[in-house]
C-alpha cells in the first residue's frame, strides 16, 4: 500500500492549492447544456449527473443518446439507473444482459464468488482457471486500469482448480453501484486501443459520479429478501429403491451383499429418518444497502464523498459477503489553464464460504474416509455443523484505487498528465479441528496483493478550418508496472485444537521462535508447508493519432502505437500496433434535411494490438525451478529441508525466440435512426483473430518434458452484434413506453495449432483446425444393448465389438462405431455441442405513466449446451462408492432429488466400460434459457413534495424482484449454474430469487 500515502498526500496538498488561489473552476455537468451534440459525443458521459437526468423529458434524453453515438462508433452505455436498482454485488451482475457483445458466465449463487465476463467470445481454449484469466476484458475505473481477477500463478501448487487459493473473492465486488454514473461497453478497437495491449479482450469503462457545484446530499437504500427454492429431498429408502432394479437386473450375490452400509439396515435412523436436513442448509436471508454521498463547493474547487455498505447473504451453506466502501472526488481549477482531479475508491470486502466437503478436501490435500455420507437427518447434521463451528475461515479483501490528474489548456494545446494506481490484497485463515479430519487438525493462512501503477502523459491538438475541415492531433506515453505476490503455509497434526498456529506470522514473534526451539514440543510434529511467488510485468507504451473530418461528414482516424513488455523476450521486447478507421455519415452527405431518417451512418476499424504473457517466465527462455512435486501435491520446494533446483518436466520447456501474441480486429457497422430518431439500429459486424498464442503441446518426451510452450495457436471469433432501442409510446402525459433489444451472434473458430499440428488432444478436450474451441468431445450414445445378440461380430476376427479392448455385454451402452473398426475408442469421438452460447443477449422494457415506472428485463441464452455431470454420477453410482478420491465426495445435496431419472435407459453399472459415463452425448442438454431476470416498480415523489416546498430535492420509492422465472429445456438446475467447462457438476449454489423496497433521495 505504498502509493496510498502518496494519492492521500497529494489529495491534501492539492486540495490547500485550490482552496487559497481565487480562480474559479467551472462545473463540468453545467457545461452540458452549452455544448452541441458532437462536442457532447466528445465528453465525460459521467458528467450528466442521475438526479439531472432523471428529470430530463425524453426529447433530450433521445437527443443525448444519439449524441454519445457520434463520434463513438457502436459502443454501448448502460445508465445509472439500470445498475443501482439491481441488488447484485458484482459489476458482471450489473451487465449481464444489458450490451451486446457480452456474455457474461455467473456459474455459482454464492455471494462475492468470481464471474466471467466474454467480449466477443474466447481467445482461447477454456482448458483451465489460467484461460479465464488470459481472456477477461480490461475494466477501465475513472481511467485506472483494474486488476479485475486475482492473478492465476497460484494454480502452479494446486491439484484442483475448483477454486483459487486465498479468498477467492470477486474484485469487481469492490465497486458500490451507486457511485456509478454510466458504463460503456467499448466493442470497436478504434477506442479501445487507447490502452494498447490491455484492450485486446475488449474494454469495459466506468464512470462514477461526478463533483457538483451546487450542495447536494443523496442517500440510498434499500432492504430485502432473498428466497430459496422449493426442493425434492430424499433419504436412505430413496436411495435404496432407486438403485434396487440396478440390483435385481445386473447384481450378483457378492454384489448385494456389498451394498453401502449406510443402505444395507433400513432401521438406521441416521440414513432412513426423516430427510430434514434443508432446514438447517437452505434458509431465506435478509439483504440491505445503504449509501450517503454529499457533493458541492465553492467557485474555487468542489468535491464529491461517500460511504456505503451492503450486505447480501446467500440463499445456502451460511454464506454471505459484505461490503464496506468510501469514495472522495475533488475537482480544482486554481488557474485558468491549469484543472486538477484527485480521486480515492477504497471497499473492503467480508466474505463467509460455502462448507463444501469438496473444497475443503482440495484445500486440504487430504481425503479421509468418504464411505458414509452426511446424514439428511436434520439432527445428526447438527452434530456435524457442530463440529464444523469449532473451525474458522475467515475471507478478507481490501481493495484501493485512486488517481491524481493535472491538465493544462493553452488555447488549442492540451496537455493532461495522469498517475493512477490499483491495488487490493487478500486473505484467508482457516483452521479445521481434528474432529472433521480423522484426528488430524489443519490450519493454513495466506496473504496475496496484487498492484498496478501506471503514469501517462498526453498532448493534444485541435485545428479547424471554416467548420469544414478538422483536424485533430494526440500523442501519449505510458508506463505501467504490475506486481503480484503471495505468501502461503499449511500445517496438519497440531497438538491441540485448543492451539491455531499463524504459519505466516512474523519470525520475530516471540511465541514463534519459543516452540521454534522448544524440541520435545508438539510443535516440531506439526507438518509444516509454506509456499511464496512473485510474478513483475512492467508495460511502456508510445503512441500517435490523427483524426480528420470534413463537413461533418467522412473522418478518418489513425492510430500508431509501439508497447515494449518485460514480459517479452529481449529478441522481440516492442511490439508495433496501427488501427485504421473510417466513417460516412449518409445522412449529412445524402439525404434531405426533413427526411425521416434521421440518422445513417457507415463505420469501419481495421487494426491490431498485442496480447502480454501471463506469467514473466516466458521472457527468460530455457530456465530451471523448484519442482519436486508428486501425485496429491503438484509441487514442492524442499527435499528433507534442502531446496532441490531442476528443469520444469511437468510444466513444460519454454524456448527461445517466442514473439509477441496479438489480436487483429475487423468490424464495420451500420446506425440508423428513423422518425426522430424514436427508432434507432445499431449493427455491426466483426472478425477477431487472436493470433501467435502460446500453448503446450507434446515435446521433447525423451528428454522428460511433459511438454513445450510454442507459439502459433490462431483462434478466430466472428459475429454479429445488433442493439434496437424503440420509443414505443411517447409523450408527457401519457402511457410512455421504450424498449430495447440487444443480441450477440458469435461463432468460434480454431485457425492453427503450434507447430503446425492439425489436432491436439488435451484432457478431455480435443482441439481441431477447422472447428470451434469450446465443442465436447463425444461418444455418440444410440441406446442400449438388451441381449449379446444385438452386439455387432467383426467377421474378420469374430469378434464382438469392444470398448477400448473390452469386449460390450448385455447392459452396456450402444456407442456408435463411427470408423466400423469394431473398436469404441477416441476414434469414434465427434465434436458437437457448444460450451458457450451462439447467441445472447438482453431484452428490456420501460413504462412511464406520470409519476409511475415499470420495468422488465429479459436475458436469454441461445445456442448453448451442457454436460449433466451430476446426473452421471448419480446413476454411476458403482464407480463413485468404489474409490476414495474427489470424485468420492457426497455433499449434503447429495440428498436432494435432480432432474428426470426416467429419460435414462437402465446399464450394467458394475460394466468395466463404465455406460453412465459423462464424456457421451447421452448427457449433453440443450442449455438455451429465458429469464426474466428482473421486475422494478417505481414512484416519483419528486413533484409532490416540491409543491410543498419540502427541502427534498428528490425521493423515489421503488420495489423489485430479481430472477423471477426462467425457461428452459434443461432437466437440471438453473442452466446458468455451470463453470467454462459446460459441465454441470452439481456445485454451485443456487442463484436466488429476491425481493427489495428501495429508497433514492437527495436533499
Amino acid at each position: 500500500m505504498r502509493f496510498v500515502f502518496f494519492l492521500w498526500l497529494c489529495s491534501f496538498v492539492l486540495s490547500g492549492l485550490g482552496s487559497g488561489l481565487a480562480y474559479g473552476i467551472e462545473n463540468k455537468a453545467l457545461r452540458y447544456s452549452k455544448l452541441s451534440p458532437q462536442e457532447i459525443g466528445k465528453q465525460d458521459t459521467s458528467a450528466v449527473d442521475t438526479s439531472l437526468s432523471d428529470s430530463l423529458d425524453r426529447d433530450t434524453l433521445r437527443a443525448t443518446r444519439k449524441a454519445i453515438h457520434i463520434g463513438r462508433f457502436n459502443n454501448t452505455t448502460i445508465k445509472s439507473d439500470k445498475v443501482s436498482l439491481f441488488p447484485g454485488v458484482s459489476l458482471q451482475q450489473y451487465i449481464k444482459g444489458q450490451a451486446a457483445g457480452i456474455y457474461v458466465q455467473e456459474p455459482n449463487g454464492e455471494p462475492g464468488t468470481e464471474q466471467n465476463i466474454f467480449m466477443h467470445g474466447t481467445s482461447v481454449p477454456l482448458l483451465s482457471a489460467k484461460d479465464l484469466f488470459a481472456s477477461q476484458p480490461l475494466i477501465v475505473l475513472d481511467g485506472v486500469p483494474l486488476i479485475s481477477k486475482e492473478h492465476p500463478f497460484v494454480y502452479d501448487i494446486q491439484q484442483y482448480d475448483f477454486n483459487r487459493i486465498g479468498p477467492a473473492t470477486n474484485l469487481l465486488a469492490g465497486i458500490d453501484p451507486d457511485n456509478i454514473a454510466s458504463i460503456t461497453v467499448m466493442n470497436d478497437l478504434s477506442e479501445a486501443a487507447i490502452y494498447g495491449p490491455r484492450a485486446a479482450n475488449g474494454v469495459i469503462y466506468i464512470r462514477t459520479k461526478n463533483p457538483q457545484l451546487k450542495k447536494q446530499v443523496s442517500f440510498n437504500s434499500y432492504i430485502g429478501l432473498a428466497t430459496h427454492n422449493s426442493i425434492e429431498t430424499i433419504n436412505g429408502a430413496s436411495e435404496y429403491n432407486f438403485r434396487k432394479p440396478f440390483y435385481n437386473q445386473f447384481g450378483t450375490l457378492e454384489d448385494s451383499q456389498n451394498i453401502p452400509a449406510y443402505l444395507r439396515d433400513s432401521l438406521y435412523s441416521i440414513y432412513y429418518g426423516p430427510s430434514n436436513w434443508t432446514d438447517l442448509y437452505y434458509r431465506n436471508s435478509l439483504e440491505y444497502s445503504a449509501n450517503a454521498s454529499i457533493t458541492g463547493g465553492s467557485e474555487r474547487a468542489n468535491f464529491r464523498a461517500s460511504l456505503g455498505n451492503q450486505r447480501n447473504n446467500g440463499v445456502a451453506d451460511g454464506t454471505g459477503i459484505s461490503r464496506y466502501s468510501v469514495a472522495f472526488t475533488i475537482l480544482m481549477k486554481p488557474i485558468k489553464w491549469l484543472s486538477i482531479i484527485t480521486s480515492i475508491n477504497g471497499n473492503q470486502l467480508v466474505r463467509d464460504r460455502n462448507r463444501y466437503q469438496r473444497d475443503r478436501f482440495a484445500e486440504e490435500r487430504y481425503f479421509p474416509d468418504l464411505s458414509n455420507p452426511i446424514s439428511p437427518n436434520k439432527d445428526f447434521y447438527a452434530n456435524y455443523l457442530g463440529e464444523y463451528d469449532k473451525s474458522f475461515d475467515d475471507n478478507k479483501t481490501n481493495v484501493l484505487n485512486g488517481y491524481v490528474n493535472l491538465g493544462f489548456t493553452f488555447g488549442k494545446l492540451k496537455i493532461n498528465s495522469r498517475f493512477s494506481a490499483d491495488y487490493n490484497e487478500g486473505y484467508r485463515d482457516i483452521f479445521y479441528p481434528s474432529t472433521l479430519l480423522e484426528t488430524n487438525s489443519y490450519v493454513s493462512n495466506y496473504f496475496g496483493y496484487n498492484q498496478r501503477m501506471v503514469a501517462e502523459n498526453t498532448l493534444s491538438y485541435k485545428l479547424d478550418w471554416n467548420q469544414i475541415h478538422a483536424l485533430d492531433l494526440e500523442a501519449g506515453q505510458s508506463f505501467q508496472w504490475d506486481t503480484y505476490h503471495y505468501n502461503y503455509g499449511y500445517a496438519y497434526r497440531g497438538s491441540s485444537d485448543y492451539i491455531k498456529i499463524n504459519l505466516l506470522d512474523d519470525p520475530k514473534n516471540p511465541l514463534t521462535a519459543y516452540f521454534s526451539n522448544q524440541p520435545n514440543t508438539g510443535f516440531l510434529n506439526t507438518l509444516m508447508y509454506r509456499f511464496l511467488d512473485n510474478v513483475q510485468n512492467n508495460l511502456v507504451s508510445f503512441y500517435g493519432k490523427g483524426t480528420y473530418s470534413f463537413k461533418d461528414k467522412y473522418s478518418l482516424s489513425v492510430m500508431l502505437r509501439t508497447d515494449g513488455s518485460s514480459g517479452a523476450q529481449p529478441t522481440s521486447r516492442w511490439f508495433f500496433s496501427p488501427i485504421v478507421s473510417a466513417a460516412w455519415d449518409i445522412k449529412n452527405d445524402l439525404l434531405d434535411p426533413g427526411s425521416k431518417i434521421s440518422e445513417l451512418k457507415l463505420h469501419a476499424t481495421y487494426g491490431r494490438v498485442g496480447r502480454l504473457q501471463l506469467d514473466d517466465r516466458y521472457a527468460a527462455g530455457p530456465q530451471y525451478t523448484v519442482d519436486i512435486g508428486y501425485t496429491g501435491e503438484p509441487r514442492l520446494g524442499t527435499f528433507s529441508g534442502v531446496a532441490p533446483l531442476n528443469r520444469p518436466y511437468t510444466q513444460g520447456w519454454v524456448g527461445y525466440d517466442i514473439p509477441w501474441a496479438y489480436s487483429e480486429q475487423f468490424n464495420a457497422g451500420l446506425n440508423i435512426g428513423v422518425w426522430n430518431n424514436r427508432v434507432n439500429i445499431f449493427a455491426d459486424v466483426y472478425s477477431k483473430a487472436d493470433k501467435d498464442q502460446l500453448m503446450g503441446i507434446p515435446a521433447f518426451a525423451e528428454y522428460g518434458y511433459a511438454q513445450a510452450y510454442e507459439s502459433g495457436l490462431v483462434v478466430n471469433n466472428s459475429g454479429i452484434d445488433a442493439t434496437i432501442n424503440a420509443d414505443i409510446l411517447a409523450g408527457k402525459d401519457r402511457l410512455q413506453w421504450t424498449s430495447s433489444l440487444n443480441v450477440n451472434y458469435n461463432r468460434n473458430k480454431l485457425k492453427a495449432l503450434p507447430g503446425g499440428l492439425t489436432e491436439l488432444v488435451v484432457g478431455n478436450r480435443l482441439l481441431q483446425v477447422g472447428k470451434s474451441v469450446d465443442q465436447y468431445w463425444l461418444l455418440q450414445n444410440d441406446g442400449i444393448y438388451t441381449a449379446s445378440s444385438e452386439i455387432p461380430v467383426n467377421p474378420n476376427t469374430n469378434l464382438p465389438l469392444n470398448f477400448q479392448g473390452i469386449p460390450l455385454n448385455n447392459g452396456d451402452a450402444k456407442w456408435k462405431d463411427q470408423n466400423g473398426d469394431y473398436t469404441i475408442d477416441d476414434k469414434d469421438r465427434k465434436l458437437v455441442g457448444h460450451s458457450l452460447p451462439l447467441v445472447s443477449g438482453g431484452f428490456n422494457n420501460d413504462f412511464r405513466y406520470s409519476n409511475w415506472s415499470l420495468g422488465l428485463n429479459f436475458y436469454y441464452n441461445l445456442g448453448r449446451d451442457i454436460i449433466n455431470q451430476d446426473m452421471s454420477r448419480r446413476f454411476d453410482f458403482i464407480n463413485q462408492q468404489s474409490t476414495n478420491d474427489i470424485t468420492s465426495v457426497k455433499e449434503v445435496t447429495f440428498w436432494e432429488k435432480r432432474g428426470d431419472y426416467n429419460k435414462y435407459p437402465m446399464y450394467n453399472p458394475w460394466s468395466s466400460v463404465v455406460p453412465y459415463r459423462a464424456d457421451q452425448d447421452l448427457f449433453l442438454e440443450n442449455a438455451s434459457f429465458l429469464k426474466l431476470r428482473s421486475v422494478s416498480l417505481g414512484y416519483d415523489l419528486t413533484g409532490f413534495l416540491k409543491s410543498r416546498k419540502s427541502k427534498i430535492n428528490k425521493l423515489f420509492i421503488y420495489a423489485t424482484v430479481n430472477n423471477v422465472f426462467t425457461i428452459t429445456s434443461y432437466t437440471g438446475r438453473d442452466p446458468e449454474l455451470t463453470d467454462y467447462t459446460g459441465y454441470d457438476t452439481g456445485y454451485g449454489l443456487p442463484i436466488p430469487r429476491t425481493f427489495t423496497l428501495g429508497v433514492k433521495m437527495d436533499l
